[in-house]
């Protein structure tokens, strides 16, 4: 009598997967396993960008202060002569500080006194158009070195010095420096204080008390530029 096979279908409840079955080492196909970096190579990567990216910063800083330090200023664009002397800094280094031909230099300083007269706001282009400013004047040294260089006129010419006055008797310099009353140089009996009188000059005379407030009119003018320094290159 021929056995009879049966079949049924049977579902398991909480069935556990199929077990895997094991192939043997020469069956075993080759398998492709990504490959495992350490969890501080993130790190790493994201210090090493942000050390890129604050050395480039300061390159980028670097460049543009050496190309800002050798742009000539207004001053260097405007005159082809030069008169310069020899000095030597606190440093050592050697160097030459030069000024304009015709302009007269003192400290670090360079002054042009005009030989053409022009009222009180064509001057102030005037010297700005140069790459300078009319003379702010800080110190008694100062006022003594262009109280000589101002030549000695019989008519007692009006030299313009930066300071006016949009208010009366409330003086200030052209560059914003605070104007200090000790520090001023009047003649007796000056400034008059008055409406019509906001601007001031020097008068060429010998006493270094000249400065008096006068109309705004036509008068001779003091430019003033801080003077240009040439250091020597090293020799190689």
């Amino acid at each position: 009598m021929a056995s009879e096979i049966t079949y049924a279908e049977l579902k398991f409840k909480n069935a556990s997967p199929a077990p895997v079955v094991e192939v043997p080492p020469e069956t075993k196909k080759h398998e492709h396993h990504p490959q495992k970096y350490p969890p501080w190579l993130p790190w790493l990567i994201s210090l090493l960008l942000l050390l890129v990216c604050i050395a480039l910063v300061v390159v980028l800083l670097v460049v543009s202060r050496s190309h800002s330090s050798t742009q000539p200023t207004v001053l260097q664009q405007k005159f082809t002569e030069w008169q310069c002397i020899l000095a030597v800094s606190q440093g050592k280094e050697q160097g030459w500080t030069c000024c304009p031909k015709g302009w007269k230099r003192f400290q670090e300083s360079c002054y042009y006194l005009s030989e053409d007269m022009m009222r009180w706001a064509e001057s102030v282009q005037n010297c700005t158009g140069m790459g300078s400013h009319l003379v702010v004047i800080n110190s008694k040294a100062e006022q003594a070195f262009l109280t000589k260089e101002l030549p000695q006129s019989p008519t007692r010419a009006n030299y313009y010095i930066g300071l006016h006055a949009q208010e009366v008797g409330k003086w200030r310099w052209v560059d914003q420096t605070p104007f200090n009353e000790e520090g001023a140089f009047w003649r007796q009996d000056e400034p008059s204080n008055v409406a019509v009188e906001m601007c001031v000059v020097i008068h060429t005379i010998s006493e270094i008390r000249n400065w008096n407030d006068v109309r705004c009119e036509h008068h001779y003018r003091i430019c003033e530029a801080v003077a240009v320094t040439l250091m020597e290159q090293p020799s190689s």
